[in-house]
């Protein structure tokens, strides 16, 4: 139980809560402010009686959340059909300080639909006495229905200050290695190794996807899934039905033990229901072949069986291994710098198109991270990502204020794509906890200054604990760029997963919503104009109309594209933004806060959201679509709002060329041409991958939401700099 017991703490909750609390005992006015994280708090979840129905049968099958600051810190079991639930669940959790209530909600669990809000309760923490257990019974109410009488819930708690449950903690670290003597003792001895012994680097696999993999079953398909081995460490990807070419889109990493590398052996199985596994081929990789801070994409031919494999393999050094501290490969190196700059020059924009421009990153440090484990400290590390290159710090071992001192360099394929760093905590036996992330346009990067970047959450739409500090430089050929932007995007192979969200199909739908009236408003003002409703308005449209129309010539569609980019400019030189990202945020925001208080709606309510839930993949499709829907419309109006100025830019000089082409070359012969380019391309070059360069070019346009992601956070000023310099004038 001791390893659930994580520090989770947030932002205030956004009501009142003294006026609510509900708990049994006084105030304790005196109670010491203490410092950050110094408050263990001892949870017994013991029973409920009477808890309301909310099934037909006049059960529930009641369950519980427990929240402090707006963040879920535990959820209990689930009791099927009882109104009178036992659940003796016990949990730790570690507080900055008892001024936030403890915040429960009983649920009803419901199968593939919403589940039924049940009751909820506060628990006022600084009315508890310190190192003292206290049985609470707490009443259930609804905000809705105050009068309501939903039932009680029974807790055991006790709070301390961390420091008293050293104790405890030792005595229960004993009782565990008195339970380790029961084990093997070469497993023990095993475990003790591997745990002792340095790693010397990270091997990060990407599995893409199997070709023309060999038919196993009788329907003359395959359910196939992958095995990886590193030495003792195993991995096995997930199950593709009824494939011989499958995707699979699965990251893993590996330790890498050895000083010169190693051998990763991979074997391709047919999940065979009932009987053995079916042996479908293998293949390996040899990690001495491989250079380091590198991502490299092989296709492995499957031996003893048929088919291949399509891979990213990346290797990383650890602190042991060390190539990239700041002392080395830096661009402060001017002759080195002169290269690059050189390589990058106007005169070579036709040399190596796909080589657009090179990005170093150093990761320095970071500050006051949050603690993730027992101890109040965290073991971070550092996951830098562009595209599908993916390179990893080493880790710095419980600290909250980590070192890294890292320099990683990139080729950039894409001057439009966005350089993610993501800030996790080691754990041997599970896998990471998300700690914090920031996303960072690299055409909104500053060359060769270190900031400080506010950490975000994993939707990247708010604040989470901490900053990290970068300094990151980009170099780039502005005419590969240019013409890289009218290509098809790079696809990226490990994305998460689309997930039906009430939240997000609600914002989405309300995004597209905005398109929609803007033509809407648009079409309302036109027919106002037919319809005289203002004389004079109604003229001038009038006479507009008689102009246009008679002197109207094909280049000037593009001239008023033009003339509509420019005034924009000028609008965002005199300061008069109008991108209107400010409401996007807001609602963002409001999702984030209002969650709790939409799953405390009444289920009378919910009947649209059960049939919702019932058929999630065609829900999942619909928010798909509103989102692309959206997020196009949105693109059109960044790229005339000047959002990204390179962009705005390139749309300047491509408007200019098809004004001078339509207004001197008549448009049969563009038209023409267009039609001889289209049925010719295939003969011409039969591999060329059909794309529209228009749309090409607006998938590079971020989307309101992209933006808000994409939008540094302001950092608290105790983390600037010159504070940090006056705090430590040594």
């Amino acid at each position: 139980m001791l390893d659930s017991c994580k520090l989770k703490t947030g932002a205030t909750l956004p009501f009142e809560y003294n006026k609510r609390t509900n708990t049994t005992g006084t105030s304790n006015a005196d109670f010491p402010l203490g410092d950050p994280g110094m408050y263990q708090l001892d949870i017994t979840l013991k029973r409920g009686q009477n808890l309301a129905a909310r099934d037909r049968g006049g059960t529930s099958d009641p369950y519980v959340k427990f929240k402090i600051g707006g963040k879920e810190v535990f959820r209990s079991k689930t009791i099927h059909k009882n109104l009178n639930p036992v659940w003796e669940e016990k949990t730790c959790i570690l507080i900055d300080h008892p001024r936030e209530p403890l915040y429960i909600k009983v649920f009803d669990y419901d199968f593939g639909l919403q589940d039924d809000f049940i009751g909820s309760a506060f628990l006022d923490l600084t009315s508890l006495e310190l190192n003292r257990p206290t049985d609470i019974n707490l009443t259930l109410k609804d905000p809705h229905y105050p009068d309501h009488d939903l039932g009680t819930i029974l807790l055991s708690v006790l709070l301390a200050p961390k420091e008293e449950q050293r104790e405890v903690t030792m005595l229960m670290r004993k009782s565990w290695k008195r339970s380790s003597k029961f084990q093997p003792q070469s497993l023990r001895l095993s475990d003790m190794h591997r745990k002792s012994q340095l790693w010397r680097g990270i091997v990060s696999i990407t599995l893409i996807e199997g070709c023309e993999l060999k038919a196993m079953d009788a329907n003359g398909l395959s359910d196939p899934y992958v095995k990886f081995r590193l030495g003792h460490q195993k991995y096995k990807s997930k199950i593709v039905p009824k494939n011989l070419n499958p995707q699979w889109r699965e990251q893993f990493d590996f330790h890498l033990y050895e000083e010169r590398g190693g051998i990763i052996d991979i074997t391709v199985w047919d999940k065979d229901a009932g009987k053995r596994d079916d042996f479908i081929g293998r293949c390996q990789v040899d990690l001495s072949a491989l250079s380091r801070e590198q991502t490299h994409k092989l296709e492995l031919q499957l031996e003893e069986g048929e088919g291949w494999l399509v891979l990213l393999v990346t290797l990383t050094a650890s602190a042991a291994v060390s190539i990239s501290d700041l002392s080395v490969n830096s661009l402060e190196d001017q002759k080195e710098r002169e290269e690059i700059l050189k390589r990058y020059s106007t005169m070579r924009m036709f040399h190596n198109m796909k080589d657009v421009g090179f990005l170093q990153v150093k990761v320095i440090r970071a500050e006051a991270l949050m603690a993730a484990d027992v101890t109040g400290k965290s073991d971070p590390f550092c996951v830098v990502e562009l595209n599908n290159d993916r390179l990893l710090t080493h880790t710095v071992y419980k600290n909250l204020n980590p070192e890294w001192n890292k320099v990683f360099t990139f080729n950039i394929k894409d001057i439009h794509s966005v350089l993610e760093v993501t800030v996790y905590d080691e754990d041997r036996d599970r896998s990471a906890d998300f700690l914090g992330k920031v996303a960072i346009p690299l055409l909104s990067i500053q060359n060769g200054e270190q900031r400080a970047y506010v950490l975000k959450n994993k939707q990247l739409t708010g604040p989470t604990k901490g900053v990290i500090y970068l300094e990151i430089d980009v170099i780039f050929n502005a005419v590969k760029a240019s013409i890289r932007t009218l290509m098809p995007k790079e696809q990226k192979y490990i994305e998460e997963e689309n997930r039906l969200s009430k939240q997000l199909l609600l914002r989405n739908f309300i995004r597209m919503k905005r398109c929609v009236m803007v033509l809407i408003n648009a079409a309302y003002y036109v027919n106002s104009c037919f319809d005289w409703d203002s004389p004079q308005r109604s003229l001038a449209a009038f006479v507009l109309f008689l102009f246009v129309v008679w002197n109207f010539e094909l280049y000037m569609i593009p001239l008023a594209l033009l003339l509509l980019l420019a005034w924009n400019y000028f609008l965002v030189l005199s300061g008069k933004d109008n991108t209107q990202h400010d409401t996007v945020v807001e609602d963002m925001l409001e999702d984030e806060e209002e969650e709790d208080d939409r799953d405390d709606k009444d289920s009378e309510k919910k009947g649209f959201m059960n049939k919702l839930y019932a058929i999630q993949e065609v829900c999942v499709s619909v928010q798909n679509v509103l989102d692309e829907v959206a997020s196009f419309g949105e693109r059109i109006k960044n790229t005339f709002n000047w959002t990204v100025p390179f962009l705005s830019w390139l749309a300047i000089v491509a408007l200019c060329v098809f004004t001078v082409i339509l207004y001197f070359i008549p448009l049969r012969y563009i038209v023409l041409v267009w039609g001889i380019n289209k049925f010719t391309k295939k003969l011409r070059s039969p591999y060329a991958i059909d794309n529209n360069e228009l749309l090409d070019f607006l998938s590079r346009v971020p989307s309101d939401v992209q933006v808000v992601h994409y939008q540094e956070l302001k950092q608290d000023p105790s983390h600037s700099p010159n504070k940090r310099k006056r705090n430590n004038p040594g």
